[in-house]
């Protein structure tokens, strides 16, 4: 049995965590009877797969914050703005954070170090002013000029606006609640099953200096991520999923794009 380790928590961020009650709380009207139809269920699953798995998956982690492949800088911002739609902070911050947790993995200055308890992995560093902001700059100096990438930190918050219109014209309050407010909350939290759940459940195929381990349930709700021991030995691969029967479907993405010639120098490793 792991226990946490005790330590000193940072200042509340009081704007986040109000922040994440509203949405949470907003994500509730769900359950108000007329609040849920099968359309709205499925804008959810779709904008669920394009923030989700387009945006965070493919784009910030594996193409931007380990730079596994390359595409073309359209397609590149193309992610970059599926990304900022999933509303977990701007891409500068997001990616700067993630560099930051590899480099210091499970170790007291890891923003969310598993050794501190499941809660503060998954979202608890969330709600304080982690030291790691500070360090941002320092890991996010290929990106931090870019028009683009500026342009998403300052206003990724405002984008869900003009997308509620859209749903709101298309299919009513309903597809406001679901596409908006639903699909956030569960693609928070898919993400940070990666922070935390794959960080305690699970089994180890590499020996690395961390606790990742590969959390099959966590990899089917996050498009491939939940291979997380295989991706902390290989931080670098295009391919998390190194087993035949470790499903990635992320992978797969990622193969259409090379067969169309859209994705190059993929970087993989010997399964």
């Amino acid at each position: 049995m792991t226990v946490a380790r005790s330590f000193e928590k940072p200042s509340f961020n009081w704007p986040t965590a109000i922040f994440m009650v509203v949405i949470h709380g907003l994500a509730l009207l769900a359950f108000i009877p007329g609040n849920t139809t099968w359309g709205a269920v499925g804008v959810a699953l779709v904008l669920h797969w394009i923030t989700g798995c387009l945006g965070i998956t493919l784009g910030w982690h594996r193409l931007i914050a380990h730079r596994s492949f390359q595409v073309p800088k359209w397609l590149e911002y193309f992610f970059v703005t599926c990304g900022a739609l999933a509303c977990q902070h701007g891409p500068i911050v997001w990616i700067g954070l993630h560099r930051h947790h590899h480099r210091y993995s499970d170790q007291p200055s890891d923003h969310h170090d598993a050794g501190k308890g499941f809660w503060w992995s998954h979202m608890g560093w969330l709600l304080r002013e982690v030291p790691a902001q500070a360090e941002i700059d320092k890991f996010t100096r290929d990106i931090a000029d870019d028009p683009v990438y500026n342009f998403f930190e300052k206003y990724f918050l405002a984008l869900q606006l003009p997308l509620a219109v859209v749903l709101y014209l298309t299919g009513g309050w309903a597809f406001v609640i679901w596409g908006i407010f639903v699909r956030l909350v569960v693609v928070y939290h898919c993400t940070w099953f990666v922070n935390s759940a794959t960080h305690k459940f699970g089994y180890r195929t590499f020996k690395t200096d961390d606790t990742s381990t590969n959390c099959w349930w966590v990899a089917l709700v996050t498009y491939g991520e939940g291979w997380h021991n295989n991706h902390h030995a290989y931080q670098h691969s295009a391919r998390h999923g190194l087993k035949w029967w470790e499903f990635d479907i992320t992978w797969i993405h990622i193969r259409l794009l090379q067969s169309l010639g859209l994705a190059h120098k993929v970087k993989v490793v010997d399964s």
